[in-house]
């Protein structure tokens, strides 16, 4: 069994007994937690380890709260990152000044902890909600779509209406996928047990699709990729170009998106040493001797689509 991912929260205060006071609390939840004592510290810390949560102090000295905010909230890489603010003001103008600085919530001190324990799950529980679909956005392809469980289509990416676009009845095939799709949900209610598992669709008699399940992404909102003969998928090419094992094609695809071992192993449900060991058989199939090589073979070949 995988062992379980502990959350990283960053706590940013100037004040030495409030981070003590929450660094133990939230350690003895099982958070790991980081600390920073400035927001310059806090910027820094980010750049180098991206926390799941940011607990923020509103006013510091140098860069307060809300300006540390706004400049976390300007890089790509942390703006999927919510922000809960600790302040002991309590106006309204500080709220409002917490929320349009890119914060998610606020807590007045003395904090309780019950409530910021509380909080915390539901911000980060709808943070991945967001973050899922981003990773699977940057990750399994171009052409993907999203559907209720009635057979709704929720969204569909450019690609994915370029490509039923063009045939001549493709507004009509999207909304035929879609219902196939809800269907097929509505007989998999251990859907997520056969996510690797594609499956083939004929919408119209017009297109032969594979379809792959890649799991819900928020209230009623399931994601799929979409493949054909002439639009392969991108882990079967790096799969068939190299030689590889179908999960080792999978963390290469990974590698070749910029993505780091943790996430892998996160988004794969894969132990930090199971992603090591399918490197190490990537870089001898590949003939590298790091990932930024094998990255560099991989995007060869997938530029090439």
């Amino acid at each position: 069994m995988t062992e379980k991912q502990r959350d990283i929260v960053l706590v940013v205060d100037d004040s030495p007994e409030t981070l003590g006071f929450l660094t133990q609390a939230l350690e003895n939840a099982g958070v790991t937690v980081l600390v920073a004592t400035s927001g310059a510290a806090a910027l820094s810390v980010a750049d180098r380890v991206t926390p799941d949560m940011i607990l923020m102090d509103a006013i510091m000295p140098g860069l307060s709260g809300f300006e540390t905010c706004e400049q976390i909230k300007a890089k790509a890489h942390l703006q999927h990152v919510p922000v809960i603010f600790m302040t002991g003001l309590s106006e309204t103008e500080h709220i409002v000044h917490a929320l349009e600085s890119g914060g998610v919530d606020f807590l007045t001190k003395p904090i309780n902890i019950d409530e910021l324990q509380a909080r915390i799950r539901v911000h980060l529980a709808n943070s991945r909600s967001v973050q899922s679909a981003r990773i699977a956005l940057d990750a399994a392809g171009r052409h993907l779509l999203a559907v209720s469980r009635a057979g709704d289509l929720h969204w569909s990416t450019p690609q994915t209406h370029q490509l039923i676009g063009t045939t001549p009845s493709g507004d009509a095939l999207l909304k035929e996928i879609a219902g196939a799709l809800g269907e097929w949900l509505g007989r998999e209610e251990g859907a997520s047990s056969a996510r690797l598992d594609p499956f083939a669709l004929n919408p119209g008699g017009e297109l032969n699709l594979q379809m792959q399940y890649l799991g819900s992404v928020g209230p009623d909102e399931y994601l799929f990729r979409m493949t054909t003969s002439d639009h392969p998928n991108q882990t079967d090419v790096l799969q068939q170009h190299f030689g590889l094992t179908a999960r080792e094609a999978d963390v290469l695809l990974w590698i070749a998106k910029g993505k780091a071992n943790r996430d892998i192993g996160e988004i794969l449900s894969l132990s930090p040493r199971t992603v090591n060991k399918h490197l190490e058989q990537i870089y001898q199939k590949l003939g590298v001797e790091n990932r930024a090589s094998a990255a560099v073979r991989a995007a060869q070949v997938l530029y090439e689509l």
